[in-house]
């Protein structure tokens, strides 16, 4: 374990004596919160995954579970139910403020 460890500590280019300055911190922090507004701005803020439960898509849409329920059976809102619990696809949500989308022009 430690054979490894050392040899990783060689492909990074650091060891375990390594100073951390204030200015490498501060690199650090800037270089983090642009990776972070990347991933936010890429997901529009929208939830990152592929399936989300019934309590998901009503905080997502702002609605009550009537209100999914009724989008349900309307057809409005595609899901898949397994054993007690439903799931809607983030790319049919998407999908829904599309056709929806309506232009003002």
């Amino acid at each position: 374990m430690l054979r490894i460890k050392n040899n990783e500590e060689k492909n990074n280019g650091m060891n375990a004596n390594q100073l951390i300055t204030v200015a490498d911190l501060e690199k650090f922090k800037v270089d983090l919160l642009a990776e972070i507004r990347q991933i936010v701005k890429s997901s529009n803020g929208l939830p990152s995954k592929k399936w989300l439960k019934s309590s998901e898509v009503m905080k997502l849409l702002h609605i009550s579970p009537g209100k999914l329920q009724t989008m349900r059976k309307s057809g409005v809102l595609c899901f898949m139910r397994i054993g007690g619990s439903i799931y809607y696809e983030q790319e049919d949500i998407n999908r829904m403020f599309e056709k929806n989308k309506v232009n003002q022009n």
